[in-house]
């Protein structure tokens, strides 16, 4: 299963606060252990919302918002995709993880959509699609 491991924001990764050399490494280091797994599909820190951007839906009509946004727990510091074989196991592995912050965090672990997920409205022309899209990047 696939699933994202979401490293929620603090305080200190909204105001832009770089981590040490030590959680720098520490981390290299678990993600070294990630990738020898053959669990770590990809990952990556974000910079704070201030440097963003939301777009908001509303029928046709598109409202853009400049950050920084507020409720920084509701915020995403960073993230992982992995592949793994259960929540027990991701679970297992984000016990393992540093603390990603300077303070007291947390992260959330979330299972991806497969395709059966969707039942009856995956047709045969968007299997071929989803097929044509995935061999397409996996050649970038």
């Amino acid at each position: 299963m696939k699933v994202m491991v979401i490293v929620k924001a603090s305080k200190s990764s909204e105001a832009s606060v770089m981590p040490s050399e030590e959680l720098l490494n520490d981390m290299g280091k678990y993600n070294e252990q990630l990738v020898a797994a053959g669990i770590m599909l990809s990952g990556d820190g974000l910079k704070a919302s201030s440097f963003g951007k939301r777009v908001v839906f509303s029928g046709k009509d598109r409202t853009v918002y400049d950050g920084p946004f507020s409720e920084t727990k509701e915020l995403i510091a960073g993230f992982w995709m992995w592949q793994v074989k259960s929540m027990d196991e991701a679970m297992e592995w984000v016990k393992k993880c540093p603390n990603p912050m300077l303070e007291d965090s947390e992260i959330e672990i979330r299972p991806v959509f497969e395709m059966e997920d969707f039942g009856d409205a995956v047709t045969p022309e968007v299997m071929e699609r989803e097929a044509r899209l995935r061999q397409q990047l996996e050649g970038k």
